[in-house]
């Protein structure tokens, strides 16, 4: 029974001596039976003696100035290699030329002024954010003929020249977001692109025709740029768009109608006045203009739109007209606009509308007619002083309910009844009248276990503030009174012995 443990030992000792021949000081060392990975800690070159068998080497977060060819000549079965946030300021030309099965090199983070010449041809994957390139040189990228990701994120490239980027023919991602770009020329002839992002530059327009070749392109994100208006050529592949804060002034049919396939359109924080009615957009599922100007609801989208977000704009009215085509609206958020009017039965046609966001508008009741489907109801800071049972009855399912900083002085008597689901209800900063009835109510809310704070209804004393001896005193005195009013009603129905029949109204909170 000795022999297997011995054994065990054995192989254990051998290959603790094979790794530590082959890994050099201040490294560590992986070894697997067609793989090796070396990781090197607090070393200011590339350490020799690392084994010629080393697939994966990782120097991230060390102090390695320069990075010299042969310091990585006796190295060709490299396939990642990772300089990372290692105080890189050049790398050799043709540093890389032993490498021949190279496809992932990572030199983010450094302070690097170029982009490396001579890299492999087999590179799949090339990362140099965050340095300090300001040019992009064609002979650095003509031959990598497989890169698939170029990562240029956070440089300082102020001229994008498309040409440069010609070579890339299998290119998919290409990031070149954070840097300071002011000028584009050329068109972009990048057939195999799938994700592209200029996101946080200051690009004030494209060539004409610099997005038609992207004939694979499915996510573009222009973002954060100085854009006055849509691209007119952008590629009929896009299924997500992003064109937030830019100085974009209308969303309009002749720029985008060729735009079939998006699902995804987001134009935060730009100058939108308008947006066309009727975008041809039939794929649109998302779409996100908070932070306009807008006056009207986008009206007549796809069908198929499942969240529409309007917050802060400058919206007065909501119509059965905007949203009557928005079957499958899920998720409407139209808080701090100027809404004062908001139609009965506007949302009739929005069956599964779950979330409905109004706060911070001039409402003066809640709308009639809201779909049975809602969840959630925002309506903090509108000026609604009294809420009819009619406007609740049709939301059987709603969870939550906001009615924060209103001018409500009570509520509907069968609110528990009206909202059966209700599980929070939010109600401070409103000028309650506290009768006993009130009082009823708020105990038949917490005995049903709806989430409200004490301070939200009817409270003893303001939030914060304690509470003087007459103020308890004079609390005390409402609670007793509010409970010999019970006392009598039960006595005088004791009395007459009236039965409660069904046809009678009669609501058991405990339910």
């Amino acid at each position: 029974m000795m022999w297997p443990v011995l054994l065990a030992l054995v192989s254990i000792i051998l290959n603790l001596c094979i790794c530590n021949g082959a890994c050099p000081k201040k490294c560590v060392c992986d070894h697997g039976a067609a793989f090796q990975a070396v990781q090197c800690f607090r070393v200011q070159a590339i350490p020799s003696g690392i084994a010629r068998d080393t697939k994966k080497l990782n120097l991230a977060y060390n102090h390695i100035k320069e990075v010299k060819g042969r310091d990585l000549s006796g190295l060709p079965d490299l396939e990642d290699v990772v300089l990372s946030s290692a105080g890189v300021e050049q790398v050799e030309n043709n540093a890389f030329r032993a490498q021949s099965r190279l496809r992932y090199l990572d030199l983010q983070k450094n302070k690097l002024h170029l982009l490396p010449r001579g890299l492999p041809t087999s590179l799949e994957t090339l990362k140099v954010s965050y340095n300090q390139i300001h040019t992009l040189q064609e002979s650095a990228l003509e031959n990598l003929k497989k890169l698939r990701l170029l990562d240029l994120q956070n440089n300082y490239i102020t001229t994008l020249r498309a040409n440069v980027l010609s070579g890339l023919v299998k290119l998919e991602w290409l990031h070149l977001d954070g840097n300071r770009i002011e000028t584009v020329q050329g068109s972009l002839r990048l057939s195999q692109l799938n994700l592209l992002s200029f996101a946080s530059n200051r690009i004030p327009s494209f060539p004409s025709t610099f997005f038609t070749p992207l004939k694979s392109l499915t996510t573009l994100c222009l973002a954060g740029n100085l854009l006055s208006r849509v691209p007119n050529d952008l590629p009929g592949s896009l299924t997500l768009l992003s064109l937030d804060k830019n100085q974009i002034r209308s969303l309009r049919n002749r720029e985008m109608a060729q735009l079939r396939n998006l699902t995804s359109l987001s134009a935060s924080h730009n100058r939108l006045v308008t947006v066309d009615s009727a975008l041809r957009l039939p794929k649109l599922i998302f779409l996100e203009v908070p932070r306009n100007f807008l006056r009207v609801l986008p009206s007549r989208l796809s069908p198929r739109l499942e969240r529409l977000d309007c917050k802060q704009n400058a919206l007065q009215e909501v119509s059965f007209q905007h949203l009557s085509g928005m079957r499958e609206l899920r998720h409407l958020f139209l808080e701090n606009n100027t809404i004062k009017i908001f139609e009965a039965n506007a949302l009739r046609n929005s069956v599964h509308l779950a979330n409905l966001a109004l706060e911070q508008n001039f409402l003066s009741s809640i709308p009639d007619g809201l779909p049975e489907s809602l969840i959630r109801l925002d309506l903090k800071r509108n000026q609604i002083s009294v809420i009819q049972e009619s406007q609740l009855s049709s939301m059987r399912r709603l969870q939550v309910l906001n009615l924060r900083r209103n001018r409500l002085t009570t509520l509907p008597q069968h609110l528990p009844k009206l909202l059966p689901k209700l599980s929070t209800l939010i109600l401070d900063g409103n000028p309650w009248n506290c009768t006993c009835q009130l009082q009823r109510l708020k105990r038949a809310l917490v005995a049903r276990g709806v989430e409200m704070s004490n301070e939200e209804l009817c409270s003893e004393k303001p939030v914060g503030a304690p509470l003087s001896v007459g103020g308890e005193w004079r609390s005390h005195l409402m609670e007793d009174r509010c409970e010999e009013e019970e006392d009598g009603e039960d006595m005088r129905r004791e009395e007459q012995d009236v039965e409660i029949t069904d046809d009678e109204e009669y609501y058991d909170y405990d339910e």
